[in-house]
This record gives C-alpha cells, structure tokens and sequence, in this order.
C-alpha cells in the first residue's frame, strides 16, 4: 500500500546533549574534506546554467531526490532559478508527474552536498532561499552526526544565508537544526507543526497520507 510509511520510532525524546558541543566544535574547525572533481565540475555546470538565465535570484533544493521539489518551487517563484542537487543519479533519472507547463527556471545536478555547499560560499554565491526537505533523519541516539545539524558542514550551511526553510515528519529533528542555527547566528528560528493540501514532494505527500504529522523551522539568514 502506498500510505504505509512507518512512524519514526526512536529512543531521543528531546534535542541530542551532545549536540551544543558539536556545533561549538565544528563552527571552530576547519572543515578539510578535500573536493571531488565530478563535484566541481557539477558545481561549474549547474552555475553556467544559472548564469545563462540570467542569474534570478537563486533558490537551493538541497537533496531534491526525483526533482519533484525543484519543480513546484521552480514553479511557485517564476522569477528564481532553482537549482536541485541529489547525489543519487538514478533518484535524478526518474521521471516525475508533472501536469501542466514545464517551467524553465530550473536544473537538477548530481552532486554530494557536502561538497556543493562548500563550493557555492567559496564562490560567494548566496541563495535567495534555501530548502531542505525531509532529509534523512537517521533517528537512532548514536547517528547525531550523520543528521545535517551534527555534521561538520553544517556551519556552511547557515553561512550561505538566505530564507532557509527544513521541514521533516520528525519534530526532534527540526528541533534540533534550529537549536543549530540559533547557536551559530542570532537569528529568531520560527519551529511548527504545518498541514497543506500541496505537498511538492513524493515523501512530503506519502507521509500526509500514512497520517504522519509534519514539521519545519524556518529562518532568516542574512
């Protein structure tokens, strides 16, 4: 059945303890990771894109999977560009349902985001907005850094600034990115639990339809 996806269960109740200290300690190391080619020459790709429309004030859909985000934002602000980054070819190759005119203000890209971000703030390009939806929440106690808040990128992150936006079916998770982002920058971080008749991702709307409720924190990053 379709709207069978399982309800998160996980032994973290609250915010992880550790985490204040491994956003302290990563916001103070630097982050030496050396850059993989194909990641560059992605980078270089989808920015020439980006460039040939005329660089629009630019939107990041941050692990867009089959791309269905990067159209519906695409969609909803005509006078961005969307650039959509997925590591996974064959989530990219996969062909989505769209009904009505192809917008396009938009790119999809493979590339590790991990790399991708460090090269758009060396690059000194900012997004207007910033999405990341429904990451993979990795909910058990001992997996804090492989979520985005516990990972050494994530100061990259919140530097890149724009309108930043993470939503998720687990309200741990944006509880803790926002404790992230209030902890690198003094910035008010608004938390909530949301319901729309709109969802414009396939996970977004598979969790609306097991009855999952649904969350995001949302933040300004100038």
């Amino acid at each position: 059945m379709y709207a069978n996806s399982r309800f998160i269960s996980s032994a973290q109740a609250g915010i992880h303890e550790q985490l204040y200290g491994l956003v302290g300690k990563h916001a103070t190391t630097e982050f030496r990771k050396p850059f993989m080619p194909y990641n560059r020459t992605a980078f270089d790709a989808s920015i020439a894109a980006w460039q040939a429309h005329g660089a629009k004030p630019l939107i990041l859909d941050a692990g867009c999977g089959v791309g269905l985000s990067t159209l519906n934002l695409a969609a909803q602000f005509p006078d961005h560009f969307v650039i959509g980054v997925d590591q996974s070819a064959d989530r990219l190759a996969r062909n989505t349902v769209w009904r009505g005119e192809m917008p396009a203000n938009f790119i999809k890209v493979r590339a590790d985001l991990v790399d991708y971000w460090r090269l758009m703030l060396i690059a000194g390009i900012r997004p207007s907005r910033h999405y990341l939806l429904y990451p993979n929440p990795w909910p058990k106690i001992g997996q804090l850094q492989r979520r985005w808040q516990g990972h050494p990128v994530f100061p990259t992150i919140v530097a890149l600034g724009g309108e930043f936006e993470c939503r998720s079916n687990w309200r741990v998770y944006i509880d803790e990115c926002a404790s992230a982002i209030s902890q690198l920058c003094s910035v008010q971080v608004q938390c909530e639990a949301f319901a729309t008749d709109m969802p414009i991702t396939p996970f977004e709307q598979k969790y609306l339809d097991s009855g999952h409720a649904l969350w995001r924190c949302r933040a300004s990053l100038r």
